[in-house]
């Protein structure tokens, strides 16, 4: 026992330093009016007072919260049957296509992001085929549908691979056994798979949908600054107009949202498993 607890003291500091103090910091921010000095310190509301004064605060939060939503949607028609597909291969084909889920993530999203401009650009890989084809060419680049494929191109690994882990750890037994009692194929997926993925499902929703929700450069490269969300309207705060009191604020709101609907996901998670949090 005494190993154990050497062993994890080391992660306690570490999780002090990275997660207690910053969220510590960025909460003082949020209450005072003169965060950037210790001397003259005043507790105030106004900075939460002055995010839902002003209308324009609560939309861009909406808008993220709905842009959020979709690609999380989209993540999920998508990866869902991909999942499904992978888990009913066989053999080595099997570990193939996990493999190219999963290189994307190899890479820096970032880049990822940098490498999906240059298909997307006017004069990009796209357009290129597009005229070899005898296509007009398409104008993506800065608009709500760049965005929305820079989202569920960067994020819809985590929905694959977490689906595709409930499914792969699922007791093919229970498939044998509603073959047995005489269901069919549309049957065993909607009682008998479906439901035990569920677990899969909430996991790749919540793993979408935190970063989505916060995504910054995204929008910011994909949507030419055209598209403001919550993520660039808090690095606007910081990295521009030098308010971090308010900036603070903006993120403290955006925590508590994003707890409340993870304490959701849990409540259904339990639900589904029909038993109670402990």
């Amino acid at each position: 026992m005494r190993h154990f607890k050497n062993l994890v003291r080391p992660y306690l500091v570490w999780s002090f330093l990275i997660i207690v103090i910053p969220l510590f910091l960025i909460f003082m921010y949020a209450v005072t009016t003169n965060g950037n000095s210790l001397i003259n310190i005043q507790f105030t509301l106004d900075n939460f007072k002055r995010f839902f004064s002003d209308e324009t605060f609560p939309k861009v939060v909406s808008r993220s919260l709905w842009i959020a939503v979709l690609t999380t949607v989209v993540c999920f028609l998508l990866g869902y049957p991909m999942a499904y597909f992978i888990s009913k291969t066989n053999g080595k084909r099997k570990g193939l296509l996990v493999m190219l889920v999963t290189i994307p993530m190899w890479i820096n999203m970032l880049v990822r992001t940098y490498a999906l401009m240059g298909i997307l650009s006017d004069n990009g890989l796209l357009n290129s085929i597009l005229g070899v084809l005898g296509l007009p060419p398409v104008q993506i680049m800065y608009t709500d549908m760049a965005v929305m494929l820079g989202m569920v191109y960067d994020f819809l690994p985590f929905m694959v691979l977490q689906v595709y882990g409930s499914l792969e750890k699922m007791d093919a037994s229970l498939l044998e056994a509603a073959a047995d009692l005489g269901a069919d194929g549309v049957k065993t997926f909607l009682k008998v798979v479906f439901p035990l993925s569920i677990p899969g499902v909430l996991s790749g929703i919540t793993l979408v949908f935190l970063p989505a929700v916060s995504s910054f450069f995204i929008p910011k490269l994909l949507g030419g600054g055209q598209y403001f969300l919550v993520g660039n309207l808090i690095e606007n705060q910081f990295i521009t107009v030098g308010e971090w009191n308010f900036g603070s604020a903006i993120s403290m709101i955006m925590a508590i949202i994003m707890m409340l609907m993870m304490m959701a996901v849990r409540k259904v998670e339990i639900h589904n498993q029909g038993g109670k949090e402990e």
